[in-house]
């Protein structure tokens, strides 16, 4: 199978070997994820018992605050399941749901139990088994490097100390410990240095086997899978091996993703991840995209670096790069994205340029992998990096129709065609602003071009590897001719500035 232009033969051989031995989720494959933030995007309308009668909400309009709570909860998202299927969604991965004492849940507080303000147990159980007779996957967060100071073992070393039982599972480092003040040593490990989320100690087995239980636990519930926040912080030897034998022993479809931002190879070899978020993809793909309208002070805090603009040329060779990386079974299961709870979104990177927004997501829902659309990215949502990426998912009325209209149309012709999900990927032109690949399976081929540039191009694209000839533009603008000479093969190409299509 030929992933893209290799000009090494012995690279390619190589990646299909290993994909052989290597086995991913089908689903996955061919799913479409939304990212959902719980506190953000729906209250439930339904009158069903709260934990909370007066709850002392932020207003849903306002700005998001680092630790006001607005009141979305499990409730409000099961009430728009229909919402989902219309747009095409057929996977959903929240961020954590667990209880806890923050809006966004990074501070565990207690691993079996949903947080009652999301609706508890209950609420997830019906959301969950709703999904599925939609056959929407369902896929959730797991904290597994760190927990908070509200955790019970945690919560009993402050209360005993060193004679608490619990001592030897977190990183002690001396005493007396000084979770809430930055007067003293905190004197114990704790990610980042924030005092709210102590370390667990995994070289210690009963830690070890308490997250591996957890992760069992909740795959029997009947969730479809585990992204595992910053998993490179644990280095415990055969950690993550563990962790994909225990969980797919209970359903060897379920997906394992972590957030890596960089080169993922030491996870990617088969044993422990399925994918990674493909922060390699974002990047490239806005800085081809959006170039220089992108506003340098939303991403020059973050790892990804959807900078400098880049030409055509320079992102057909990162994208070659990228996809040279891994193994082609595991790029089929990446989770590709443009934004989410960890970067400002899209519309506030590229300057509120539709145009860029649109060329970046017509990239994103034609590369091999699963496509991740972050809540309200598919409406026009601004938003500044956190907290203010994470505000309330808007009312029908502020919506940006346009944005709406092309990601579900995108979004469908990608789940209505197999070749854009897991065909091959083939650079066939690359210069100035035009950029030219085909999506190719079996007698099915789809040719996607796009002109990032504020200039008219007309190309000449070699289709000598194309078994047919383009019959229709399927979605987007442009003009296609074929030509045939000496045997020869040849598309002329027509794109008006800052467009795309998909050509059947």
């Amino acid at each position: 199978m030929s992933i893209c232009n290799y000009s090494d033969e012995g690279l390619e051989s190589s990646l299909k070997e290993q994909s052989m031995e290597i086995q991913t989720p089908d689903w996955v494959k061919n799913a479409v994820f939304y990212q959902i933030f719980p506190d953000r995007f729906a209250r439930g309308k339904q009158p069903r018992k709260s934990l909370l009668h007066k709850a002392n909400w932020e207003d849903w309009e306002a700005m998001p605050t680092l630790q006001g709570y607005k009141g979305g909860d499990l409730w409000g998202i099961l009430e728009q399941l229909d919402y989902f299927q219309d747009l095409g969604i057929n996977a959903i991965y929240f961020t954590p749901i667990f209880q806890s004492a923050s809006n966004h849940r990074y501070h565990t507080h207690d691993y079996y139990q949903v947080d009652p303000m999301l609706g508890g147990n209950q609420a997830f159980r019906e959301l969950l088994d709703a999904a599925h007779q939609r056959d929407i996957k369902v896929v959730l967060d797991g904290v597994f490097n760190h927990s908070s100071r509200g955790f019970f073992f945690f919560h009993d070393v402050l209360e005993n100390g060193p004679h608490s039982p619990w001592v030897n599972w977190f990183k002690i480092e001396g005493w007396p410990l000084a979770p809430y003040t930055g007067e003293a040593p905190a004197n114990y490990g704790s990610w980042g240095g924030n005092r709210a989320l102590p370390e667990f100690n995994h070289d210690n087995p009963e830690v070890r086997e308490y997250i591996m239980e957890i992760a069992e636990y909740w795959i029997k519930f009947g969730i479809d899978g585990w992204r595992l926040d910053v998993p490179f912080e644990i280095k415990t030897p055969g950690f993550w091996q563990e962790f994909r034998e225990r969980v797919k022993a209970v359903n060897s479809e379920a997906y394992i993703v972590g957030e890596v931002w960089g080169n993922s190879q030491e996870w990617l070899d088969g044993t422990q991840f399925d994918g990674v978020m493909n922060y390699l993809f974002a990047g490239p793909t806005i800085a081809f995209a959006a170039g220089d309208r992108v506003v340098l002070e939303q991403v020059q805090s973050r790892d990804y670096k959807p900078y400098p603009p880049l030409f055509a040329a320079e992102y057909a060779q990162k994208i070659e790069e990228l996809l040279q990386l891994y193994p082609w079974e595991i790029q089929l299961t990446q989770l590709n994205l443009l934004a989410s709870h960890d970067t400002a979104r899209l519309m506030t990177i590229a300057g509120s340029d539709i145009a860029s927004v649109e060329l970046a997501t017509l990239l994103l829902l034609t590369f091999p992998g699963a496509p991740s659309i972050y809540y309200g990215d598919e409406v026009g949502l601004p938003g500044a990096i956190d907290p203010d990426s994470r505000r309330g998912f808007p009312l029908e009325s502020n919506w940006n129709q346009e944005i709406f209209k092309f990601h579900r149309e995108l979004i469908s012709l990608r789940r209505t065609h197999t070749a854009l999900c897991t065909g091959d990927y083939r650079v066939l032109y690359a210069k100035g602003a035009a950029y030219v690949f085909a999506r190719t399976l079996g007698t099915e081929e789809f040719i996607v071009a796009v002109n990032t540039g504020t200039d008219s191009v007309k190309v000449d694209v070699d289709a000598s590897s194309l078994q047919g000839q383009p019959a229709q533009v399927l979605f987007g603008n442009g003009e296609v001719e074929w030509n045939v000479s000496e045997g020869n093969k040849f598309l002329t190409l027509s794109l008006a500035p800052r467009v795309g299509c998909v050509i059947k």
